[in-house]
């Protein structure tokens, strides 16, 4: 009896010096902010987005105007793409079911952030009728508008 009393207590003991002692303290949004954004800013250098506007659609006679405010709308895309790769994209959505028969499916979309230090990489007329714009931001960069960001979202849930 004593034997196995012995062999429990030895195995018991082997047991919990082989556990890890584990932190249950609460965690910071940042430090949590921090770890999801961590692997998509480790994985590339920069990140590039392009942006593109149609000259004949803008809202002007002038041609030359015409073709400054797609410039203009192109690189607002760029960086508006640029915003949803740092931040993400929100989006909501509802469906309407009467009968069994979807009535209603819409998608509505928000993309809210700032965005500093891009680099103007090309302004590039496509065809005769499109300008393409694209821009690069670089991981250090984007590392620092994210922590802005999830401190700004931490103080205002406090």
């Amino acid at each position: 009896m004593k034997r196995v009393t012995a062999l429990c207590l030895i195995f018991g003991l082997t047991a919990l010096c082989g556990c890890k002692s584990v932190n249950l303290a609460m965690h910071s949004p940042d430090a949590e902010a921090k770890s999801l954004t961590a692997p998509l800013v480790e994985k590339r250098e920069t990140i590039t987005a392009t942006g593109y506007a149609v000259v004949t659609v803008q809202n002007h006679k002038n041609p030359a105007q015409q073709r400054l405010m797609a410039i203009r709308a192109s690189k607002l895309d760029a960086y508006r793409n640029l915003t949803e790769q740092v931040y993400g994209q929100q989006l909501d959505a509802s469906s309407t079911v009467a009968d069994m028969v979807v009535t209603n499916d819409t998608f509505r979309t928000k993309v809210e952030g700032v965005i500093y230090g891009a680099r103007l990489v090309s302004i590039t007329p496509v065809g005769e009728d499109t300008y393409e714009t694209t821009l690069s931001l670089d991981r250090d960069v984007v590392q620092d508008l994210r922590v802005l960001y999830m401190s700004q979202l931490a103080s205002k849930a406090r």
